[in-house]
């Protein structure tokens, strides 16, 4: 895929995720486009950063490192890896220590669990 190409899957990727997010009932926007890291891709999730990512091939390691820089950068959050691959679904990714914090904080719902 051309850079162009790329550019404008990854746009799309973060208005789709944008979006779902505002379907969930949280105020999140997208950033401007073609911004290419002068803003976060996504702002509105109050202490996560939000690195998005359309890919097909899964870099991980490489996205997390991203969103490590931002989210020092912009002082915004938990670094946090949004991403989905063609006919998949949005997966998250985030550093242990910030899940657990998380997680203490609201805990687990019943329903999100099928109980």
């Amino acid at each position: 895929m051309t850079g162009r190409a790329s550019q404008s899957k990854g746009r799309r990727g973060e208005l789709e995720l944008s979006r779902l997010l505002q379907g969930y009932g949280y105020d999140v926007q997208p950033g401007r486009a073609q911004s290419y890291g002068e803003v976060p891709d996504l702002t509105g999730l109050h202490g996560i950063h939000i690195e998005a990512k359309r890919c097909e091939q899964v870099r991980l390691s490489e996205w997390m490192a991203q969103a490590e820089r931002d989210a020092n950068r912009f002082q915004d959050g938990a670094p946090t890896v949004f991403f989905r691959r063609s006919r998949s679904p949005w997966l998250v990714v985030m550093k242990l220590e910030d899940w657990i914090r998380l997680y203490r904080k609201g805990g687990c719902d019943d329903e999100l669990l099928g109980n």
